[in-house]
């Protein structure tokens, strides 16, 4: 088996920057459920609101990081060419494959304005990084509950659909990967060899 040429993957802050960005969101997805939790043992009194708020900042902060270093990958995307599909890929194939990077962008970009907005007018400040005084200040959004709700359920639909789209986007990896052996998963995989193709079919 031997390596992908250079020239069909994408460069290196590409690969960087999807990482990340690809542990950031598990990371936020599993902060978040657990936060559920936390709210609830805060209110019954079995753990600290201070240990309690801390974790919620630092969902906060996550979030921002993703909203940035998404920002930066689109931007990374725009200036710098994409490898092109196998040529074996099937038209459906691709398509679906370009959704899925849309609908990345969508949620990666308005998960974190959403969460935004929806703590712009709370009455404690969103401490980046749990540092003192480091607020993330508020969007211009109106103040209305009926809005805060809108934006709570619009958040919660947005978790799901990461969690959709993370698992369509690497289960159609893997079976690039070992069932058409195409070479799809080489362009974001560093040192991954390229499978030898299937010439049984």
């Amino acid at each position: 088996m031997t390596a992908a040429p250079e020239s069909s993957r994408y460069t290196t802050v590409a690969i960087i920057l999807h990482w990340l960005i690809a542990i950031l969101l598990v990371s936020l997805i599993a902060v978040g459920w657990w936060m559920e939790d936390l709210g609830e043992a805060a209110r019954a009194g079995e753990i600290s609101f201070d240990f309690t708020r801390a974790v919620y900042n630092w969902h906060k902060t996550i979030g921002i990081l993703v909203l940035l270093l998404s920002l930066a990958r689109l931007g990374w995307r725009f200036t710098h060419p994409v490898p092109a599909l196998p040529s074996t890929m099937k038209s459906w194939e691709a398509l679906g494959a370009r959704a899925a990077h849309i609908g990345f962008y969508v949620v990666m970009i308005g998960m974190p304005l959403i969460g935004w907005a929806m703590v712009s007018h709370s009455s404690l400040p969103t401490r980046l990084f749990n540092v003192e005084g480091f607020n993330l200040p508020g969007l211009p959004v109106p103040e209305s509950e009926f809005l805060h709700e809108a934006l709570e359920s619009a958040h919660s639909a947005g978790a799901w659909v990461i969690i959709v789209l993370l698992v369509l986007h690497a289960g159609a990896a893997l079976k690039h990967h070992f069932l058409d052996r195409d070479g799809v998963l080489n362009r974001m995989v560093p040192g991954l060899n390229v499978p030898p193709q299937n010439t049984t079919d």
